[in-house]
């Protein structure tokens, strides 16, 4: 069975209502995002980050997935799919996909300030004085800027073994998740779906100018077929 790596970035989620901080100026929901999402934001003010993330947790079980997240879920039929997504959400799990590695975190996930790798489910509001089991404050299981992105090796190793790379949603200027296109084997397909895409169509880089629920489909059938 063949491999696809399928990147995802903000794009997919954002056609299921989940807001994207790059539309608007570098705020995240009226926050710089130095606030909300770094280190020094958490040091500053605890209660405002947890704050926002508590919103974020809760507008995300308002929303479905789409049919971009649909359509990566059919492509297991034929295909050995691993998803490597930039987002937090749960929308592919939602719609799925069995194999999701999250770059950046995930949104219903908490860790523990006294020891990172003490990670649980958390899908209800995250208060200040919600400990771990060390007596230590829990924080969103979310990488903030300025941070390590713990699964990064790993998300190269699965690129390394793909015999088909989608790129979806996403502008490929977020480091290091942008540099993974260059870990892929040379020559293999890659279908680049976004709207706006930032490369340029050449002899085995394939570009869908569509939004995702409309573009993923298109390939995912053509995948399909040709199998």
């Amino acid at each position: 069975m063949k491999k696809a790596v399928v990147l995802t970035g903000a794009g997919i989620s954002a056609e299921s209502g989940i807001n994207t901080f790059r539309d608007a100026d570098g705020l995240w929901e009226g926050h710089d995002v130095m606030e909300v999402a770094s280190p020094m934001g958490w040091r500053k003010n605890q209660e405002l980050v947890l704050d926002f993330y508590n919103k974020r947790r809760r507008q995300l079980k308002t929303v479905q997935p789409n049919a971009g997240h649909f359509a990566l879920r059919d492509l297991e039929e034929k295909y050995d799919v691993q998803i490597i997504t930039q987002n937090v959400d749960n929308l592919h799990e939602k719609a799925g996909s069995q194999n999701v590695l999250h770059l950046h975190g995930e949104l219903m996930k908490v860790r523990s300030t006294f020891d990172e790798d003490l990670v649980m489910d958390w899908e209800d509001d995250l208060n200040k004085g919600d400990f771990c089991e060390h007596n230590h404050q829990l924080r969103p299981h979310v990488v903030w800027f300025g941070e390590a992105v713990p699964m990064m090796e790993r998300a190269m190793e699965e690129t390394t073994k793909a015999d088909i790379l989608l790129i979806i949603g996403t502008s490929m200027q977020v480091y290091p998740a942008a540099s993974l296109i260059h870990y892929a084997p040379n020559g293999i397909p890659v279908y680049f779906i976004d709207p706006k895409p930032a490369v340029d169509e050449k002899r085995n880089l394939k570009v869908i100018a569509e939004k995702a629920s409309v573009g993923v489909p298109m390939v995912v059938q053509e995948l399909l077929k040709k199998k």
